[in-house]
């Protein structure tokens, strides 16, 4: 079997219809040609092969044969590459809602002027399933057959239509390698897999350049142990400059630029697509080693920490040339620095992730000041697509409470710290993306999580509608209206002034919490 169906328990009669079937039916997705073996040994042959194929069914009823293993919540998930398939074979995975992944074992060749990848076919008449595949080609044309046809789009949101139409289309084709010859010379010959991904979609967005690239990245690559290299189909330079510190850890090997470089580049194996799991986690029950998303955190602090460490030298630098020192006073700076030092550990950190424009928090100053006024020592962040990751990281890793609008700045919940405390505004006829995409994913971080839903009076959109309109009154009746009503109307349209009394009593939670788990942190020091 070239794809994996998922097979159910089979009734009385069902393994001789497969047994008819098993040299003639493969990959709905691509094909093969038919062709006309010698009766005698087709049938010899088609015995046999039932043979291997029942005999565990007939001793162990309740095995499944697959190239891949099921995971938990009945969601398919692929062996650790190339375990268990055969070499020239491209095997597919569609099963899953999100993304599809197939993998190709072999002699792997790229030609990007085609947007094709090649896998050749050796025939290895040592190897049962070759032997047989080979006598079943013997009548094909030997130039230019395919063996097999694989479309893929490499992209993690396959259900949307107008998303993928971004995604460059890969043809994936098993040939023989009779062409070899021929066609396709390797230019460059790697000696470890590769795997090909898209950052086209929704690159440019925070929680989608994580959601849908980063964190798959991982969940399909850390089982490779960085021996992989990386081929980017849909290139953004700014997108490697802002997520090369995680690549590096992810992989020893530079990047290709799948359209870019035009040279023949050959690999022993390639995955194409990427795996996900949920809203910006990782499943520990489907990964190896049951890797989880503290892992993926681990791996953020390791790509982060060498540039805070230069960020943390260079304000330090910065510091000793904005003052003059004499030798005699040096002595009562260190006084004072350790003073600071000691007031700052009773002082929790809040930092307020600032928005401008829509979803904003309009009296954003008076929520500083009645924060300072409780004890915290607040920082306001306002991140943009040019702000650099490693001081985002910086800002968040180092903070205790946490508080922003929802939106997709609202991602670099990552970053923080688990036990900490994340405040998330939410706006009206957000909720349940709100939950979704960032309220479950926090408490799967152990992150303290607290959902701060609005009022309606809290909205701008109040003086903009009546107070019994369903805008306010009813928001789920508008966002069942689609999309882009929901835009228009809650994301686009609308900002936040925070009633200070409501929300006070959610920051003096937060305090308390907070103070409390540093005394106890300090106490067992």
């Amino acid at each position: 079997m070239v794809y994996y169906k998922r097979y159910q328990q089979r009734k009385k009669g069902e393994e001789d219809e497969e047994c008819q079937s098993i040299l003639m039916e493969f990959s709905n997705s691509g094909f093969y040609k038919r062709t006309r073996p010698k009766l005698l040994t087709f049938v010899f042959l088609s015995l046999l092969s039932c043979s291997f194929i029942l005999a565990p069914h007939l001793f162990y009823p309740n095995t499944t044969f697959s190239l891949l293993r099921l995971g938990a919540h009945d969601m398919v998930v692929y062996a650790p590459l190339g375990s268990s398939i055969a070499n020239g074979t491209i095997l597919c995975d569609r099963s899953n809602f999100r993304s599809d992944v197939c993998i190709l074992k072999g002699n792997v060749r790229t030609h990007s002027g085609s947007s094709s990848i090649f896998v050749y076919r050796s025939r290895d008449k040592s190897n049962f399933t070759f032997y047989l595949s080979s006598i079943v080609e013997e009548n094909e044309e030997e130039n230019g057959e395919w063996l097999q046809h694989e479309k893929i789009k490499p992209y993690t949101r396959k259900w949307e239509p107008s998303t993928m139409a971004t995604v460059t289309e890969l043809d994936l084709i098993a040939k023989k390698d009779d062409t070899l010859g021929m066609q396709h010379q390797c230019d460059v010959q790697h000696d470890v897999p590769a795997v090909f991904f898209s950052t086209a979609g929704y690159t440019g967005n925070a929680y989608h350049e994580f959601n849908d690239g980063i964190i798959p990245l991982y969940i399909t690559s850390q089982e490779l142990r960085k021996k992989v290299v990386f081929v980017i189909l849909d290139f953004h330079d700014w997108w490697l400059m802002k997520y090369g510190d995680i690549l590096s850890q992810l992989s020893d090997y530079p990047v290709i630029d799948y359209s870019a470089d035009t040279r023949t580049h050959c690999f022993p194996e390639a995955i194409v697509g990427l795996r996900i799991h949920d809203e910006l986690t990782v499943d520990p029950s489907l990964m190896e080693g049951h890797r989880s998303i503290f892992d993926f955190q681990y791996l953020l602090d390791r790509a982060y920490r060498p540039r805070i460490t230069g960020l943390i030298n260079e304000q330090e630098a910065e510091e000793k040339l904005s003052v003059s020192v004499s030798p005699a006073s040096e002595g009562s700076i260190k006084i004072k620095k350790k003073l600071h030092e000691a007031h700052q550990l009773e002082r929790p950190k809040l930092v307020i992730v600032s928005r401008n424009g829509s979803r904003a928090i309009t009296n954003e100053d008076l929520l500083v000041e009645m924060a300072e006024k409780i004890g915290f020592e607040v920082e306001v962040l306002t991140p943009d697509s040019r702000t650099e990751l490693a001081k985002i990281y910086w800002v968040l890793n180092s903070s205790d409470v946490v508080i922003g609008v929802h939106g997709a700045a609202m991602t670099h919940f990552l970053f923080m710290r688990p036990g900490s405390v994340l405040i998330q505004v939410i706006p009206l006829g957000t909720s349940w993306a709100a939950e979704a995409y960032f309220g479950e994913p926090a408490r799967k971080l152990d992150l303290n999580y607290i959902g701060y839903k609005i009022l309606p009076t809290e909205s701008s959109l109040y003086d903009k509608y009546g107070k019994d309109d369903p805008v306010l009154k009813n928001p789920a009746s508008v966002t069942k209206k689609g999309w882009q009503h929901t835009k228009e109307i809650y994301l686009e349209g609308q900002t936040v002034r925070l009633h200070l009394t409501r929300f006070k009593k959610q920051l003096l939670g937060a305090y308390d919490y907070t103070t409390e788990r540093m005394t106890e942190h300090f106490e067992q020091q």
